[in-house]
């Protein structure tokens, strides 16, 4: 995945990872991103909003690493790149609520500033779609615009992206939240001729309504 489209370190230096849906693809999409970063030359991390569904190192972070080629670093084996890692696989709120663990948004932000501190590049991978609970009254659309984020997101081929895609956009939108670009996701394409139509009519969309966030189509780009 070409990243020189939609990253580039001396506009910003954290971008947050989203999705239309869970199970889209950020994991994979966040990793692949990291490893082209890491390629170009610069010193990229990621980091895991919130993890549910395991203990101990984010399931997340460790994929991550392995597809970009490297051992687990120490800000992992310490927590600082998965600080909540939670084990129901339900949305965050559920899932702390669960665990009985209270889930506190200045420790996130801590273990962000250290690491931007760190590296170049800092890479959020977010929790489910973009209006997922972290707390009952705090969605995850509100972290990243209280932070200033630009958001990368994640979409798919598959049936009823469109709808999922356009809904996200638009709550971009509202709360006036920079979308760097849109990863069109085909990994899981069932139906070839749906997965063409789809990235075409997005395609379409971001022009006609002067969306200029580059639509990239992974894994033919």
């Amino acid at each position: 995945m070409k990243t020189d489209r939609f990253i580039n370190e001396n506009r910003n230096k954290i971008y947050f990872i989203s999705g239309i849906d869970t199970n889209i693809g950020k994991s994979y999409a966040t990793g692949f991103i990291a490893k082209d970063l890491l390629s170009r030359g610069y010193n990229v991390i990621t980091q895991k909003l919130i993890q549910t569904g395991c203990c101990g190192i984010a399931e997340d972070i460790i994929l991550h690493r392995e597809i970009m080629g490297c051992d687990l670093h120490n800000v992992d084996r310490e927590l600082i790149t998965s600080p909540f890692v939670l084990s129901h696989p339900a949305s965050p709120h559920l899932s702390a609520k669960l665990d009985g663990v209270e889930v506190d948004i200045s420790k996130i932000d801590g273990c962000t500033d250290r690491l931007s501190s760190m590296y170049d590049i800092v890479l959020i991978e977010g929790a489910g779609g973009i209006m997922v609970p972290i707390l009952e009254d705090y969605l995850i659309i509100d972290y990243i615009k209280e932070r200033g984020l630009d958001v990368i997101l994640v979409t798919s081929s598959r049936l009823g992206s469109i709808n999922h895609t356009l809904l996200t956009i638009e709550a971009c939108i509202s709360r006036d939240i920079k979308i760097s670009a849109i990863i069109y996701n085909r990994f899981d394409s069932k139906d070839e001729i749906i997965a063409d139509d789809t990235y075409s009519y997005l395609e379409r969309y971001l022009k006609r309504k002067n969306i200029d966030s580059p639509l990239i189509d992974w894994p033919k780009n």
